[in-house]
């Protein structure tokens, strides 16, 4: 099955299931496609993983929010204090709305990640 049969499997199924994240979903989705050329996204580990020569997000939605994960999140500057998560590597933002995503500038943090991963 192709990438992008898998991504709009993903999505149909968050839809379906989980409606009320959708908006979220498909809007940090949007986000992270336009930070930089050349943004390939899969379907893994139970949401959208995206790279940009390596892979440096992910979009993961559960029960009751989405969260967007930082693969070398412990490396980028937290000037607003949001990244969560204490392991080696990776930090996460938590989001239970769509507005979620402007009041925690999630796009400082998406351009600050796909950056360095082109760096």
């Amino acid at each position: 099955m192709n990438t992008n049969i898998k991504v709009e499997a993903f999505l149909q199924e968050i839809r379906a299931h989980r409606g009320e994240l959708f908006p979220i979903v498909a809007r940090l989705r949007d986000m992270v496609l336009a930070a930089g050329p050349s943004i390939t996204e899969e379907v893994k580990y139970g949401g959208l993983l995206f790279s940009s020569g390596q892979s440096f997000c992910g979009v993961f939605p559960y029960k009751f929010h989405v969260t967007l994960e930082f693969s070398q999140g412990a490396a980028l500057t937290d000037p607003h204090g949001l990244l969560s998560g204490g392991g080696k590597y990776r930090r996460h933002i938590k989001l239970e709305t769509v507005q979620d995503i402007e009041t925690r500038r999630v796009a400082d943090y998406v351009a600050q990640a796909r950056e360095a991963a082109d760096s």
